[in-house]
């Protein structure tokens, strides 16, 4: 029976942005950040800032509002830390720093008046904590601001901001689309952020960039519907903006229902903006990312040992430890799997090996499911899982080799054709041949730790054996055999037990 498990100190994050007033609190402060709780309101505090210089009255009291009941949870919450950040409205207003007084009155922490490089720096530190060494430029749309920052693995170079967030843009063009044409084209070009973007990655944070994946998303029919890794050819995307901004010139954005109202008139600065940057910078996809300012901030306050660790791994190991029935045996099936592909000489790539030990680590979550639901309802928990550091195509991989590894690799048994076809033929026949070794792992030790590491793999010529230790030699029966002989198969091998 496991031990229960000691709960970190909760963190909550109270970010006041130029559109939103949004908490997020997360299940402690670590690598892998388990949001437990998400709320936002749209406040629009910076909808008039442009104009008048001051934040209005009405999104004021809306905000202050809202920030008490952020306040009460936390309390209801037992929160353990809390941090507040303020970004573009708070610092260009006139009346930012009275607001922000009365606002810290209320949350009864320190708030964080964001500069723009700083804005950008830790929006750039979100993509590093959420992306798995990302290389690209990382674009933070905001209501107030867009901040452009280069990103290379863990490396952030200087970031620049500018005042084309959807309401300041909405509020300096006065609602014209052809003049925030003008000011959008006048403010991206000669900026060097961008210059280094071509045939790279453009990294979409905010909001209103997720909106429009989401619209995205269900219009070209896409199989999974996580936002965050979602990607699309940069050709393709500038197209989908275009089509976007001809909508709302029909007036016909008011059908997209899967958008928030008060988000919605936004969607077409948005989608203007990101066309200027793919004409600037020339990047090959854009990526939109989930993790932003708020993941920034608080990846930035680990460690820098905790900052090097895998993200992907940290989340599969805490799957692993929450829901199999033995977290060691997940670890010694990593060690299992790393013999076998030593002795078979299986070709992996770094990115391979990093999958491979996400999937041992996954290979037992769905163990309380109903035996004929397993691999889908396992499957679904994978691909759709809140977690970074990974691509959609990778979730695929992982989640399919844990699928056949419950519904094993038979033609009735196979999973949904959209799924599939995220992978390519390669792909797909090494998550079988990976959901086959499970199955091999699973049916000799039950689950139980301290039973691999006694099996052991020998090949001669064409010929692969698993060899027992003589104390287990009663664990051989025909269907380990069989299962066993049927992973060979996918290896080109030949199959056999042997007991020493």
């Amino acid at each position: 029976m496991k031990r229960p498990r000691k709960r970190a100190a909760s963190v909550a994050v109270i970010d006041i942005g130029s559109n939103s007033v949004r908490l997020v609190v997360y299940e402690a402060l670590a690598r892998s950040l388990i949001p437990i709780f998400n709320e936002k309101t749209l406040c629009g505090l910076g909808r008039e800032v442009q104009s008048t210089g001051l934040l209005a009255p009405d999104a004021v009291d809306k905000a202050l509002t809202s920030l008490k009941r952020f306040r009460a949870l936390c309390r209801v919450m037992q929160v353990g830390r809390v941090f507040a950040i303020a970004t573009a409205a708070c610092r260009d207003a006139s009346n930012g720093p009275d607001f922000i007084a009365k606002a810290e009155r209320i949350c009864a922490v320190k708030i964080e008046i964001l500069s723009g490089p700083r804005e950008a720096r830790l929006s750039a530190l979100g993509v590093i904590s959420g992306i798995h060494h990302p290389d690209g430029i990382v674009g933070d749309l905001g209501g107030g601001s867009l901040e452009l920052i280069d990103v290379r693995r863990n490396s952030v170079r200087s970031g620049v901001t500018l005042p084309l967030g959807g309401l300041a843009l909405q509020d300096l063009a006065h609602k014209s689309l052809k003049r925030a044409d003008r000011i959008v084209r006048e403010a991206i070009d000669g900026v060097p952020q961008l210059a280094a973007g071509r045939g790279r990655i453009f990294y979409a944070v905010g909001g209103t960039w997720r909106a429009l994946a989401r619209i995205h998303i269900i219009q070209s029919g896409y199989p999974l519907q996580v936002m965050h890794g979602y990607s699309i050819p940069a050709a393709e995307a500038l197209d989908f903006s275009r089509r976007l901004r001809r909508l709302a010139a029909a007036d016909m954005l008011a059908d997209i229902e899967i958008v928030a109202d008060a988000r919605r008139p936004l969607l077409t600065y948005a989608a203007l903006v990101l066309e200027h940057i793919i004409r600037v910078a020339k990047p090959k996809t854009i990526v939109f990312s989930t993790f932003g300012v708020r993941e920034g901030l608080l990846h930035e306050k680990l460690s820098e040992t905790e900052r090097n660790k895998d993200g992907l791994i940290c989340a599969a190991e805490e799957l692993n430890q929450l829901l199999s029935r033995s977290a060691k045996h997940a670890r010694e099936l990593i060690s299992w799997t790393d013999r076998l592909a030593r002795v078979v000489k299986l070709r992996e790539t770094e990115e391979d090996r990093r999958l491979r030990h996400a999937a041992c680590l996954l290979s037992d979550i769905g163990w309380r499911v109903h035996p004929d639901h397993r691999g889908e309802q396992t499957l679904s928990l994978v691909v759709n899982g809140n977690f970074g550091a990974i691509t959609h195509t990778e979730r695929a991989f992982v989640g399919l080799s844990v699928f056949y590894r419950y519904a094993g690799l038979s033609e009735e048994n196979q999973p949904p054709a959209t799924m599939q076809g995220l992978l390519t033929p390669a792909q797909l026949e090494r998550a079988r041949l990976l959901g086959a070794a499970f199955r091999v792992a699973h049916l000799v030790s039950a689950a139980r730790p301290g039973v691999l590491p006694a099996t052991h793999f020998r090949s001669q010529g064409r010929k692969l054996m698993l060899v027992f230790e003589h104390r287990l030699g009663d664990l051989v029966a025909d269907r380990v055999g069989s299962r066993f002989r049927q992973l060979a198969r996918l290896i080109g091998r030949a199959g056999s037990i042997v007991r020493r």
